[in-house]
Order: C-alpha cells, then structure tokens, then sequence
C-alpha cells in the first residue's frame, strides 16, 4: 500500500512539473495533439486528457502577462488541433494538382490557424473570468473550463455560416453507448460534458491538499459513469432492437455506390462510364425483395439534371431503363433556372417516381447550407483569383435554397434532406413542429479521397440520427455509405473505395427524443450554471462582482512562486 501512494506521490510530482515548466506552446501543442487523435478515425480516446493538460497549463501561464500566455496556449493547441483535423482539405485540391496543388499547404495551415483563435480567445477568457478560482486552486476552475470551451465550440458552429467539424462530444464514435446521451442534450451538451469529463484531472497538478486536489477528477469519474450506464441501459431496450431490424413488410431502400473519384467526373470521356455505373447497380437482381427506394450520392451524375433527364435524350432512356414501374430514385443533381434572364445553380435533392410513362417528379429540395468558398464565395474577387472557382466548377457558385424541411410525397415516408455539409449541423433536421420519418444524406465525399475527412464525416452525419431517434440512409460516390439506425449504429455499410449496393429495410423510427423537443436548451442550462462560480468566487473574494484582474493576480502571485514570471 505504501509502495503505492508513493508511486501515485511521484506521478503527480512529475504532472506538476510539466505544466509548471517553461516551455507551455510546446506543452499545449502536444495536448492538442492528443484532442485530435481522439476523434475517428484515430479513436485514441485516452487522448482527450490533452484538455486536462491545457487547463493545467493555463492555470500555470505567466503572473505577469496571464491573458497573453494563456491566448498563445490555447491558440497553440487549437492550431495543431485543427492541423490534424482538417487536413484532408488538401485533398480537394489534389483533384487538379498542376493548377491548385501548391495552394494545399497554405489552405490547410491558415484554416487550422483560424481556428485556432477561437482556442486562443476561450483560453483568454478563461484566465481573466477564473482567476479567482484560480488563484485558490479551487476544483470549481474545471467547471468553467468546460463551460467556457463549449461555448467557443458552439461560436464555431455558427458564426460564419458556422464549422462545427470534430466537436470534442463527437470523439466518442457514434452510436456507441458514450454517444448515447446526445438524444437527450445533442452534441452540444455532450462537447460539455466530454470537455468536463477530459478537464478534471487538471487539478492533480495542484499543490494542495489531496482532498480539493481529487474533487475534480472525481467529479469526471461520476459523469463518465452516468454517461455509459445511460448509453448501457439506452442500447439494452427491447426498442434498440426492433428499431434496427424494420418492419417485416417496411420499405427496402437500395443504396448505391458507384465508386467514381472526383477527377472522373471532370474528364467528359469518363461520363458514360460513370452513367453507366449508377444504372448498372440500380438494375442489378436484389437478393431479396424487390427495392421500393434507390439512393444516389450528392450531384451523382456530372451534368446539369437539365440536360441529362432532358425528354428524348439518350441518358434520361438509360436512367428510366435501370428502374422499374414504381421504384422511387432519390438522388442529388445540380439544377438552374433562369428567371429574368439571370441564372441561378442549385444543389439539389430530388425525388423521381418511375411510372409506365416514363418519371414523375414527386419532390425537392435544395441545399440551404453552402460551404463557404466551396459552393459560395464570401469574397467574390478574392476568390477568383485564387483559383478557388475553378475548383469547384461552379462559376459563380450556387445559391441557397430555403431552409432545411421536412419533404413529404406520396407513397414516401416523409424525410429531412442533408446535402452533404448540412449533415455537421443538429438542429437542422426538421423545420419546427414536422418530423420526418427517416434522415436521407447524400454527400460527394470523393472530393477527399481515401483520408480521414470522409470517415470523420460519416461519423458526425450519425449523431443527427441519435438526436433526433431517426434512421439514416446515407449515399456518397465513393464512400462511406451506409444505412443507419436511431441509435446511430451502422446495419449496412460501403466502405472507402468499395463498388455495389446495399438492400436493406428502412429501419425504425423512435418517439420524439428530448433533444428533438427542446433542441440546445440543456446545453445552455449547463453553460449558465457552469459560469456561476465565476460570480460566487469573486462574492467569496471580498470584492463583490467588480473584483478586477489586478486584485486576482495578487492572489495569484501569493500563492505560486514567482519564478514562473517567464513562462509563455
């Protein structure tokens, strides 16, 4: 026993030591290392301790200029965060490598940089509101780190049309029994209590008394806990079952993937191969039942819907062949219109019923979230002449459609349409008081080949299926497509690369969940109450709430040894 708490005395010797030390960039970039590690699909989890390292050095920043040394921390760990992310952006710009591949490096570093102020503006804000709790070491500071990063990362998801790309909630992989919890306070409130869970051992570091030095992390070990007997109990109900299996006599949907890369589809001697691939494998013989729904991916076929499905063409006869009288295809397709002489591109999700006749439209929708610089250009010029235009082959870019709804047609379940990037969104899923009876997400992740993005994409598209209790069908050109239960958790998939079909029953909906009723209403229940020892330390303080950063970092100096002054 002994021989034990000496080893545990050493251990945390040494925790104290490394944030203590002088060289905290360095510290705080390796810690968000281990935070993007964490995500799919690298799936180190033990990696999201790196938030406990931050807080820790953050606590531990300069007495002298705190807010400066806490900004560099937290925009070190948030750089290298996001370098590891969001990598695979090069990826696009491989497509046309002898015209936009020199632009790789730079798109990849300036974005993760950008993102990595958020980091570095949470962590200022940080060291000024807790400095107080700071200052008297007191475990309470875990709850405001917590509070103070998930807001930041809700900012992230919003300002700017919004980026909400591997949330710290979204390490746990989805539809597994940590991921639970996100149908009742979405993926918000599962990024708090994931960064509160990851945050407490922080306060090892402290010299203190073990009694105030273990609260924290205590506290962490209770929440991790009710986060996997919730998601135990949630995946062990008779409904976790039959929601998975469908109805005996419920639709078959037939997901298709064609397998064709980006760069195919601007080769024009590549069009009737990859024309050929989609009606193919949607005329293949089922092994089973007969398919009532064929889905294909975001913009499947490289052409206006305009030209190819136009009457008496020879690819609109392919296409109409490759179905039967009364299957539905769900696809993606780019289509204009021209009111008053102006053109307008949309992306669009459309719903064609093969009759006797030939097709009936029967519904669409079009994308109402566009990706900056991707589909639309903030900064038109600016974007011309950095070739971004012509990445994308869109000219001036699309334009938005209304926002997201539910789309019902007849003989249909009524569905939520996610155009590739809308499915990073919660919340978007329905429009107000409808609920759709099925999530469809068709996205052209070809655009980043065999890399981490696609993966980590398909991750994230399965937690509107757990917020929102509703089964996914998800269809991209070269992968992943799957189709997805309530629960988030796979029943069919095509992998990376992979070339077919999958035949499989719409599985179940689920009643209403919590978060589909009152949507990020805990979220912010938990970021309130989580800023409230902010104002009780300074009450406790003497001070009142006017307690100033000056009178905190007195108490700072008090209680740490002031050779600390030169760490950054």
């Amino acid at each position: 026993m002994k021989s034990g708490v000496a080893s545990t005395r050493t251990l945390l010797r040494h925790w104290s030591r490394l944030v203590h030390q002088r060289h905290g960039g360095a510290a705080a970039a390796l810690a968000g290392i281990a935070c993007a590690l964490a995500q799919p699909p690298f799936g180190l989890t033990p990696g999201l301790l790196g938030f406990a390292v931050l807080a820790a050095l953050l606590d531990a920043t300069s007495v002298q200029k705190p807010l400066r040394s806490a900004f560099w921390r937290g925009w070190m760990a948030g750089t290298t965060y996001f370098l590891i992310a969001v990598w695979w952006v090069s990826e696009a710009f491989m497509v046309d490598v002898a015209a936009h591949g020199w632009q790789a490096p730079f798109a990849v570093a300036f974005l993760a940089a950008g993102l990595g102020l958020l980091w570095g503006a949470a962590a200022s804000v940080y060291r000024w509101l807790a400095g107080g709790l700071i200052a008297r070491r007191s475990p309470w500071r875990v709850l405001v780190f917590a509070g103070l990063f998930g807001l930041i990362e809700w900012l992230r998801g919003h300002i700017l049309t919004g980026f909400p790309w591997d949330l710290p909630g979204e390490a746990w992989r989805a539809g597994s029994v940590m991921s639970q919890f996100a149908a009742v306070v979405g993926v918000y409130g599962l990024t708090f209590l994931t960064l509160l869970v990851a945050a407490g051992p922080a306060t090892l570091a402290d010299r203190i008394g073990w009694r105030k030095r273990f609260a924290a992390p205590v506290v962490s070990a209770i929440v991790l806990a009710g986060l996997w007997g919730f998601g135990t109990i949630r995946l062990a109900q008779p409904e976790a079952q039959t929601s998975a299996q469908g109805r005996p006599d419920g639709l078959v949907v037939r997901v298709v993937q064609a397998n064709v890369a980006q760069a195919a589809k601007w080769d024009i001697a590549s069009f009737t191969d990859i024309l050929n691939r989609y009606t193919r494998l949607t005329g293949s013989p089922a092994s089973g039942r007969r398919p009532d729904l064929v889905v294909w991916s975001e913009t499947a076929i490289p052409a206006l819907i305009d030209d190819y499905l136009a009457p008496g063409t020879w690819t609109r006869a392919e296409i109409e062949a490759s179905l039967q009288p009364g299957q539905t295809l769900v696809f993606g397709a780019d289509r204009e219109e021209n009111t008053g002489g102006q053109r307008k591109d949309f992306n669009s999700l459309l719903l064609l019923r093969r009759q006797t006749d030939g097709f009936r439209l029967l519904g669409g929708y079009d994308k109402h979230h566009l990706v900056p610089f991707g589909e639309y250009f903030p900064m038109d010029t600016l974007s011309d002449a950095l070739g971004l235009k012509a990445l994308v082959h869109v000219g001036d870019g699309f334009t938005p459609g209304p926002p997201s709804r539910v789309v019902t047609a007849d003989g249909v379940p009524s569905l939520s349409p996610m155009i590739c990037y809308e499915g990073l969104f919660p919340a978007a899923v329905s429009d107000g008081g409808t609920r759709a009876a099925w999530i469809v997400n068709v996205s052209n992740d070809a655009w980043f080949g065999k890399t981490s993005g696609p993966l980590q994409h398909y991750n994230m598209a399965r937690y509107r299926a757990i917020e929102e209790g509703l089964p996914m069908v998800r269809a991209t050109p070269t992968g992943v497509s799957a189709v997805v239960d309530a629960f988030g958790r796979p029943q069919a998939e095509l992998g990376l690369g992979a070339f077919g079909v999958i035949d499989h029953v719409l599985p179940r909906a689920l009643p209403g969940t919590p978060y589909h009723r009152y949507r990020d209403l805990a979220f912010w229940i938990l970021t309130i109450l989580s800023l409230t020892p902010i104002a009780l330390s300074r009450i406790v303080a003497g001070g009142g709430l006017r307690l100033s950063a000056s009178s905190y970092l007195g108490l700072h100096m008090s209680a740490h040894d002031t050779r600390q002054g030169g760490q950054t």
